[in-house]
């Protein structure tokens, strides 16, 4: 599925935001910025927007940009090509379920959008977890369902009908977009994803609701 919805999927998720998903990333890396991470993992790097970001305002020495679908990271080769970073990304096709990379290799891992669509949520965490150095960041953006009126009726309407509807129109694959709705309603969030990241071994964990709660950035320390 995410192949086949590759050559469309940034003009997507830019449009479907209205561009607030660039915003949000932005926090993201802000939020890691302080502990000036020399080596990074962005886990179901998609296209290398999240990669990306991260190689031009932390500056480190290696990014690797993980994920198990080739026509995403095709896209994302192009884009590194193109702001001539190389030198500092690369790409990988993982099994995040079942990662290769050493134990603690890793100053920092990040995920934007990603993680929802792990098999087994507890698995990936402990992968991310264990190529975690100690003392590393983890850092992940999640989509989440808003909890207050009127946002929460009003995400509903719009995640069910506009949604899917144009992502239809746009990328010509009727599921993909049926999908997302229901994985971000399926995705444990909040407090919830606190206890899941605690279990997983991680520590310092926090979450922050942005734009209404229509995302959500979580941070955890190893």
């Amino acid at each position: 599925m995410f192949d086949s919805i590759a050559p469309s999927y940034d003009t997507l998720n830019h449009r479907l935001s209205w561009n607030i998903d660039k915003r949000w990333r932005n926090k993201a890396i802000d939020a890691l910025s302080p502990h000036h991470p020399h080596t990074i993992l962005d886990i179901a790097t998609g296209t290398g927007d999240f990669a990306i970001l991260a190689a031009k305002k932390l500056n480190p020495q290696r990014v690797v940009g993980a994920d198990i679908s080739e026509g995403m990271m095709a896209v994302g080769k192009e884009k590194v090509r193109k702001e001539h970073l190389e030198n500092v990304i690369s790409f990988a096709k993982e099994d995040c379920l079942n990662l290769s990379f050493d134990n603690e290799t890793f100053d920092a891992v990040i995920a934007a959008f990603g993680i929802r669509n792990f098999q087994e949520l507890d698995k990936g965490l402990a992968e991310m977890f264990r190529v975690l150095k100690k003392g590393g960041h983890l850092c992940v953006l999640e989509l989440t369902t808003p909890i207050h009126f009127p946002m929460r009726q009003l995400f509903k309407i719009y995640s069910h009908t506009f949604l899917p509807l144009y992502g239809k129109m746009i990328s010509h694959d009727k599921g993909a977009y049926d999908y997302l709705t229901a994985s971000i309603e399926a995705f444990p969030q909040g407090e919830k994803m606190m206890e899941i990241l605690n279990k997983a071994g991680f520590t310092e964990t926090h979450f922050k609701r942005l734009t209404f709660g229509i995302c959500t950035l979580y941070t955890a320390t190893k």
